[in-house]
C-alpha cells in the first residue's frame, strides 16, 4: 500500500466545493481544508504506487481550482494503535 499526503493550493472560487470533490475520489481517505499556504490536505492510500500518479497528475490537479499541489510520500505509516501496540510489548 502506498500512502501519501497532498496539499492543494486553490482558487477562491473553488474552496466552497473543492473539499467534497476531493473525498469522493476513490484512493483519498480524507480531504481537510486548512489554515495556512495550503487550502486543503489529501490523505491518500492507494495498492500500487502507479496509481499515486494517476491520481495526483490525472484527477486531482485537473479538478477546477486546483492552482497547485505537492505530494509527500510516505516512507512508513503509523497509527496511535500502532504506536499503543508498540509500547504495551511485554504488559
Amino acid at each position: 500500500m502506498t500512502h501519501a499526503i497532498v496539499l492543494l493550493e486553490c482558487e477562491r472560487d473553488s474552496l466552497a466545493t473543492l473539499g467534497g470533490e476531493l473525498a469522493g475520489l476513490e484512493g483519498v481517505n480524507a480531504a481537510y481544508s486548512v489554515t495556512g499556504d495550503w487550502d486543503f490536505v489529501a490523505i491518500i492510500s492507494v495498492p500500487r504506487h502507479e496509481q499515486l500518479a494517476e491520481l495526483v497528475t490525472g484527477r486531482i490537479v485537473s479538478l477546477p481550482g486546483v492552482s497547485r499541489t505537492q505530494t509527500m510520500v510516505a516512507f512508513e505509516a503509523f497509527s496511535r494503535h500502532d504506536l499503543e501496540a508498540l509500547f504495551s510489548v511485554g504488559e
